[in-house]
């Protein structure tokens, strides 16, 4: 029976603005309480009042139930407005017959003792006024309905937005793993040519970078310490490449425990210094690398020189790769615009990025 009754008032209990039998029962109650009293006070007799209010009370959830459950979802969401107009008229029109002969046979054959004057049959004042005051009833209880499904809807939207940005953030950060993998793969095949006793450090870093990638990355945030980390393992692969012609210079200053980050995001700076850097320069290579929290911000800095002239006496270009465009679509998606500031310049012969971000 329970069942039944939450079938008929659309009851959805896993829905954050659902409408359960219990608010239904406490709704239903407040009116009741409310009206016997105010009319009670009004004639100065409570039974009278008491009679009359629990008879209108079946009248307006019947009326009320019928309009939001029936005529509604059957002729206002298929804008059948005028069907829908004639038939809460028809509706008034049976209920007015069904209160008028109900107060006078059950109640008082003066079926309306507020009035004008005494009122013991069907009149044009009484129908109208009866009529107005169960659209009232009908209206209150209808905005009700409406504004709870609003919410449910508008509820359902923001989720489906927040599920298409989780889902757009994760595409991303698959983005930079293959791109990263590809490197490192390749400079482990460059060394197992060479039958360098550096391959098994180097498969065994990539190893430890997979771990993180498949544990530590799935989270909106991750901790800035571990991000260190795994930065550390990717600059230590690299390191075993080019060997003594690298020099990576690394500043941590400030707290940086406890803060946390969007995983994988500062991967990609320093993975295009290398590819956009050491990779086209030929001779020793410096880069520079700045982890500075100040209160709720890390200020971070990396910078690598610019590419060496071609035979052709042509500036290789820095056109960002993928690496640049995915963390930038990642900053937009993951922070506010108030939580970060990304700038990426050139000085002195050097491609330096600059990123302001909360933590």
């Amino acid at each position: 029976m329970l069942q039944k009754i939450r079938n008929i008032i659309n009851i959805t209990p896993d829905n954050n603005y659902s409408v359960t039998l219990k608010h239904h029962i406490i709704f239903w109650f407040i009116y009741f309480v409310f009206t016997t009293f105010r009319w009670g006070s009004y004639f100065n007799d409570y039974i009278y009042s008491f009679k009359t209010t629990a008879l209108g009370f079946v009248i307006h959830m019947t009326l009320s139930y019928f309009n939001i459950y029936y005529l509604m979802p059957k002729f206002i969401h298929k804008r059948k407005y005028f069907i829908y107009i004639i038939s809460v008229i028809a509706s008034l029109f049976v209920m007015l017959l069904a209160k008028f002969y109900l107060t006078y046979f059950m109640v008082s054959h003066n079926v309306w003792p507020e009035g004008p004057e005494v009122t013991n049959e069907l009149t044009l004042n009484y129908a109208i006024e009866m009529m107005l005051g169960e659209l009232y009833v009908m209206a209150f209880v209808a905005a009700i309905k409406v504004t709870l499904d609003w919410l449910r809807e508008h509820k359902k939207l923001i989720d489906v937005e927040k599920l298409q940005l989780e889902t757009e953030l994760r595409f991303l950060r698959t983005q930079i793993s293959p791109h990263f993998f590809f490197n490192t793969l390749n400079n482990i095949y460059s060394l197992s040519v060479e039958k360098s006793d550096k391959t098994p450090k180097t498969i065994l870093k990539l190893s430890e970078f997979m771990r993180y990638l498949l544990h530590e990355t799935n989270q909106k945030r991750q901790s800035l310490t571990k991000e260190i980390m795994c930065l550390q393992n990717y600059l230590d692969l690299e390191r075993i490449r080019y060997g003594d012609l690298l020099k990576i210079n690394i500043n941590i200053s400030g707290e940086i425990e406890e803060k946390e980050i969007a995983p994988m995001l500062l991967l990609s700076f320093i993975e295009n210094s290398f590819k956009h850097g050491a990779n086209k320069n030929i001779g020793d290579i410096e880069i520079n690398i700045d982890f500075n929290v100040l209160d709720d911000f890390l200020y971070f800095r990396v910078s690598n020189p610019i590419p060496t002239k071609t035979n052709n006496n042509e500036i290789m270009t820095y056109p960002g790769g993928i690496g640049i465009g995915n963390v930038k679509k990642r900053l937009e998606l993951g922070y506010q615009k108030d939580e970060y500031h990304l700038d990426i310049t050139t000085d002195n012969d050097q491609y330096v990025v600059d990123l302001k971000i909360k933590v």
